[in-house]
């Protein structure tokens, strides 16, 4: 029994490994699509970008950013592109669960992606 129990063990351990890795559709995320020279990008990322990873939404959507001008990732083939950034994605399993185009101010930015991640099923 000692080696079946190990191997299950072994196969336990890599299957936590593998939905722990980002970007493997196997959580919800939040992309930033972003560019460089984006002024609304870089207000984000001063009232925001900090706090976000502290937070309970970054819980449910740990936050990843995409440069709308890099190559596109793999496993974000079924996310349509942007041309307007910010622009902030919720996706869960590969598919798009909800878009907010822009960032106006913090307060908004918190009450759209609280009514985004409700929508997570």
């Amino acid at each position: 029994m000692g080696p079946v129990r190990n191997l299950l063990l072994v196969m336990a351990a890599c299957s936590a490994l593998v939905a722990a890795l980002p970007g493997q559709g196997f959580a919800a995320e939040l992309l930033m699509l972003e560019q460089k020279g984006c002024a609304w990008c870089v207000r984000w990322h001063k009232e925001i970008g900090e706090i976000y990873p502290k937070t309970a939404e970054a819980k449910i959507a740990p936050l990843r950013q995409v440069d709308i001008h890099e190559p596109w990732p793999g496993d974000l083939a079924a996310i349509r592109r942007e041309a307007f950034t910010p622009t902030f994605v919720l996706v869960e399993d590969g598919r798009e669960i909800a878009r907010m185009r822009g960032y106006s101010g913090d307060e908004f930015f918190w009450f759209l992606l609280d009514e985004m991640l409700a929508k997570l099923p």
